[in-house]
């Protein structure tokens, strides 16, 4: 593939634009970023509140045109040969309309679920090509399944302890996954803000109660990658999504035997008897099983860290991501 110049078109979300940036530079691209959701006149929180967490009804209309104007600028000033978006669903027509009229290749790698974006059928049908991390959407919109990765970048320290972690929101579902474990008289340590016992934490995220099971605050991605690493198991708990998410891939590859729920990820990963790279659960039961064993035979868990790492380096990186990319654009 010839070396272009690439703009990268892409939200904040936990910096993971880095690691795509990197991937591509990687195979020879010149790389300039724009982070497209960071409006100067915001405060952060408070525009990532307004921009990704309140509907359209709510979110002023001029956030997003100021998001717009900022997005066709950096394409202006830039002057790509290629623009890799990734969502890009708060970006409205002027920034395509520009792609369009400068009839340069693009190609968009949704991580998120369609109806949980702001994009119309309209607009999807015209800012292709499309890869998206959902199953579903790939073969409704007739795009590339794309899944997302490991950031083999990130440096980071293992922090070895005899406990099973989660890292990640507190939803009823995930405290009581959590909580039956802990019955079974396994350690676990759940981490993020609203988890946390800490005053100012519990404030901000207006949580009363605090968690049964032992906690701690928010983790930047290396601690959280070191967590993973050096826990007994980690957990990785899927809600209403048909698309795997980033901890999938970083559990694995930071060589963390990952205890997940979903038996789909055979796809991804061998999640069959003593070659396992992933540890499968589909009952809470089950959880508390493999969870204990984790513990209690540290050696066997071993082979499931090395053999999950040793995937997930093999075919799971934000290079081999970016491959895909590359050939989605020519």
């Amino acid at each position: 593939m010839t070396a272009r110049r690439v703009l990268l078109v892409s939200p904040g979300f936990h910096d993971y634009w880095q690691a795509i940036a990197a991937a591509l530079e990687q195979r020879g691209h010149t790389v300039e970023t724009h982070v497209y959701d960071a409006p100067p006149s915001l405060p952060g929180k408070v525009a990532n509140k307004l921009l990704h967490d309140l509907p359209d009804a709510v979110t002023p209309a001029r956030l997003r045109t100021q998001l717009t104007d900022r997005a066709v600028d950096a394409v202006r000033e830039h002057a790509p040969e290629v623009v890799v978006v990734v969502k890009g669903d708060l970006l409205q027509d002027a920034f395509w309309d520009l792609l369009d009229d400068r009839r340069l290749p693009r190609v968009t790698w949704l991580y998120d679920e369609v109806r949980r974006t702001r994009y119309t059928a309209e607009t999807l049908a015209r800012i292709g090509p499309l890869a998206t991390y959902s199953c579903t959407d790939a073969r409704a919109l007739g795009a590339t399944h794309l899944p997302l990765a490991f950031d083999r970048r990130v440096a980071y320290t293992p922090l070895p302890e005899p406990v099973v972690t989660f890292i990640g929101a507190r939803y009823p579902e995930r405290e009581s996954a959590l909580e039956r474990v802990h019955d079974a008289g396994v350690p676990v340590r759940a981490y993020g803000r609203d988890w946390s016992r800490g005053l100012g934490d519990r404030l901000h995220t207006h949580t009363l109660r605090a968690a049964r099971v032992d906690s701690a605050g928010e983790l930047s991605r290396s601690e959280a990658y070191g967590v993973m690493a050096g826990s007994a198991a980690t957990l990785n708990l899927h809600g209403d999504q048909d698309g795997f998410t980033m901890r999938t891939f970083e559990a694995a590859g930071v060589g963390a035997v990952q205890l997940i729920d979903r038996p789909d990820v055979s796809d991804l990963y061998d999640v069959d008897g003593a070659a396992g790279e992933l540890l499968v659960f589909t009952a809470l039961e089950e959880l508390a099983e493999l969870a204990e064993r984790c513990v209690r035979e540290p050696r066997w868990a071993d082979g499931v860290r090395a053999r999950g790492r040793a995937r997930t380096l093999a075919q799971h990186t934000f290079d081999h991501r970016v491959a895909v990319l590359e050939s989605l654009w020519a």
